[in-house]
């Protein structure tokens, strides 16, 4: 696996786990949370490491994450 595919979805599992603090979210917020770092990390992967993929597929993963966590409670 080339690691240039990788960088992108370091960054933004990196980013996503340096503004999380567990202590006060539901686990509505954490599916969320959730969803959009594996959604950044297929994005990167399907779009061969690009920003646009890597975004939207954190942006697209944070929502489905959210709705199965509001399914969740």
């Amino acid at each position: 696996m080339n690691i240039r595919r990788l960088i992108p979805a370091a960054a933004v599992i990196l980013a996503l786990s340096g503004c999380a603090t567990w202590d006060g979210m539901s686990s509505r917020e954490k599916s969320a949370v959730i969803g959009a770092g594996v959604g950044g990390v297929a994005g990167a992967v399907i779009t061969d490491g690009g920003v646009l993929g890597t975004v939207g597929g954190a942006a697209i993963g944070g929502v489905i994450g959210d709705q199965v966590g509001k399914q969740r409670k």
